[in-house]
């Protein structure tokens, strides 16, 4: 999604910034306009944030949020850091003062917004990141290569019809 997320915001005219915690990984964020490595505590780092997609989830939504100008809203909707809920959330406390937070949950889109987000893929010439394919008698392996977090980028499984 992050690769994704890359293009959509640069399409629309964003300023991006792409994180990332491994030193590895930099180069693969180029198509953003800045890559930062993230050592776990961005706060003071950034400026000038206005707008994030949270991806890793609530295990970095704090410092993210604390990123933010006045005004700049945080959508969180990752998982990608396994940790699901925030136990003993104070919006009060939590969430900084002029900062909104917002939450985005895609499992059920609706046959319109498959159409206009293929539509808009279509206008804008993306081509997606496909780290590596595989065919469908070796979803095994592709499964292996999701888990182990060893491909940058989509996996995709080739399905004969």
């Amino acid at each position: 999604m992050g690769y994704a997320a890359i293009q959509i915001a640069k399409a629309l005219g964003c300023r991006v910034i792409a994180t990332t915690h491994r030193q590895e990984k930099l180069p693969l964020l180029a198509g953003a306009g800045e890559a930062v490595l993230d050592d776990g505590e961005l706060e003071g780092t950034l400026s000038g944030a206005t707008k994030a997609l949270e991806l890793v989830g609530v295990k970095t939504l704090s410092d993210t949020l604390r990123c933010m100008e006045k005004g700049g809203i945080v959508c969180n909707t990752g998982i990608l850091g396994g940790v699901y809920a925030l136990n003993g959330f104070d919006p009060i406390k939590f969430i900084p003062n002029g900062v909104y937070l917002a939450g985005f949950h895609s499992n059920w889109p609706t046959r319109q917004a498959m159409d206009d987000i293929f539509a808009f893929i279509g206008r804008n010439k993306w081509k997606p990141c496909i780290g590596a394919s595989y065919g469908f008698s070796d979803i095994r392996e592709a499964c292996m290569a999701l888990d182990g977090g060893k491909v940058n980028g989509k996996i995709v499984v080739e399905v004969a019809v």
